[in-house]
């Protein structure tokens, strides 16, 4: 089997795939933890196999995205330690599955390129790939299946941390949209405000970046919080939420990743 690992800076996402076959046989999402050493790293994926009655000797290869540096040596020391597996990580600079035509590839989130590529496998091109997490960020792929670039914003769990950690009579609330945009009441007001807000936002920068790719690209989201926004909009044609998954596992088949 092919371990798949999305290393993000909130959450860790890990995917099998058996020999062969393009859907996942299991994934897992997880809390990202920089502290970890690498037998607490490789004890913690085994706890996770067994609770799916898999083993380490199930795996065979094993590829990753990372934007946690910090996290990368104690995965690669981890996954040879337990898994016998010496990993292969999905550089933007360096892979060529997808053209990175940005000033400077290397900036690009690993995350993100992987999440394009499986993108494009799935849906076509032209493409504005949305990905939520820490940071809201939409990709834009061009009708020749090029990474033309990206728009980052502050993502909706760090923006709502921000706001009810700075303002002291301000409640923890649930991420669901109220009735109506105008709210009646503080939890009312602020979810029409985060939720709609983002709604907003995520339309306004799909019209500007559909208008500057000379087109009408197909809007796919992915992410932990992507059905937030998604069920409120039109302009986000459907939620994938493997895609990064998906795109490591075309990296290791097409001889990248091994």
């Amino acid at each position: 089997m092919l371990l798949a690992i999305d290393a993000g800076n909130t959450e860790t996402k890990l995917g099998l795939f058996e020999d062969g076959e393009r859907n996942l046989r299991q994934m897992w999402r997880v809390t990202t933890d920089a502290r970890r050493t690498s037998d607490e790293f490789g004890v913690f994926l085994t706890q996770l196999f067994d609770t799916q009655k898999l083993t380490a000797a199930d795996v065979d290869a094993v590829v990753i995205a990372s934007v946690v540096p910090k996290l990368d040596p104690t995965m690669s020391e981890a996954c040879q330690r337990f898994f016998g597996a010496t990993p292969t990580f999905l550089k933007p600079e360096q892979q060529r599955l997808m053209q990175v035509q940005t000033e400077r590839p290397a900036e690009v989130g690993a995350d993100l390129v992987a999440a394009a590529i499986g993108a494009r496998e799935q849906y076509g091109m032209p493409l504005i790939v949305i990905a939520f997490g820490t940071a809201t960020a939409f990709v834009a792929v061009s009708a020749a299946g090029a990474y033309i670039g990206t728009a980052i914003a502050p993502g909706i769990t760090v923006s709502v941390d921000a706001l009810v950690g700075h303002t002291a009579k301000l409640p923890q609330i649930a991420l669901d949209a109220p009735p109506r945009a105008i709210g009646r009441e503080t939890v009312a007001s602020l979810q029409s405000g985060i939720v709609f807000g983002f709604v907003g936002q995520v339309e306004a920068l799909i019209d500007r970046m559909g208008e500057e790719m000379g087109g009408s690209p197909r809007v796919i989201a992915t992410g932990g919080r992507a059905d937030v926004i998604a069920k409120h909009t039109h302009k986000i044609e459907l939620v994938d939420p493997h895609l990064s998954l998906l795109g490591l596992r075309l990296f290791h088949e097409r001889g990248e990743g091994r």
